[in-house]
């Protein structure tokens, strides 16, 4: 497994917030392509059928598969672009097809927790980004009432389509009931 110190985690971070240029960051993202490359993580991905570890990253084995929510490709997002402001919020959300594909390698290497992540941030790309804010504040310990965290799951279910999102608030009202971490349980 390719790992990076925190040290150079935090330079292309640093890099990114103090104006370094574009070319100087674009140099830094290289760099940390350059060593997964070097590490053996290049290799093409097995066509066809069904992805599995040999898939892996995605980014780099899988390219075709990676998409923006508008639609852009891996490719088409440069750091040039992004300090134009050509590139938009929008323009680097993930899109549901991506979770799904990284849902399936994880359900392929018997990563059955990861895979249910990975099943919930997709349904959560349906859900605006200001209601979901809402959402997660509203789950907070103490925040809400168990029937309004029950309508909060019927809504995840009929508005959004998000049922594995629903079953996880109904089990948090339960476990918020049993430890009394409910609206005016304090």
């Amino acid at each position: 497994m390719v790992s990076f110190t925190k040290d150079q985690i935090a330079d292309i971070i640093r890099k990114v917030g103090d104006g370094t240029s574009p070319e100087a960051l674009e140099s830094a993202v290289r760099n940390v392509l350059a060593k997964l490359q070097s590490e053996g993580l290049s290799a093409p991905a097995s066509q066809g059928g069904k992805l599995d570890a040999s898939s892996y990253p995605l980014g780099i084995k899988r390219k075709d598969l990676v998409k923006s929510a508008t639609g852009l490709g891996l490719d088409d997002i440069t750091i040039e672009k992004v300090v134009s402001g050509e590139i938009q919020f929008d323009d680097i959300k993930t899109r549901p097809e991506t979770l799904a594909y990284q849902n399936e390698i994880a359900k392929s290497v018997n990563r059955p927790n990861l895979a249910n992540n990975l099943a919930r941030a997709g349904e959560m790309t349906r859900i605006p980004d200001a209601r979901l804010l809402e959402m997660y504040n509203f789950l907070r310990p103490y925040r809400a009432a168990k029937q309004e965290m029950i309508s909060m799951a019927e809504e995840l279910e009929q508005k959004y389509q998000a049922p594995a999102c629903a079953k996880l608030v109904r089990e948090a009202a339960d476990v918020y009931e049993k430890n009394n971490r409910l609206k005016g349980d304090r």
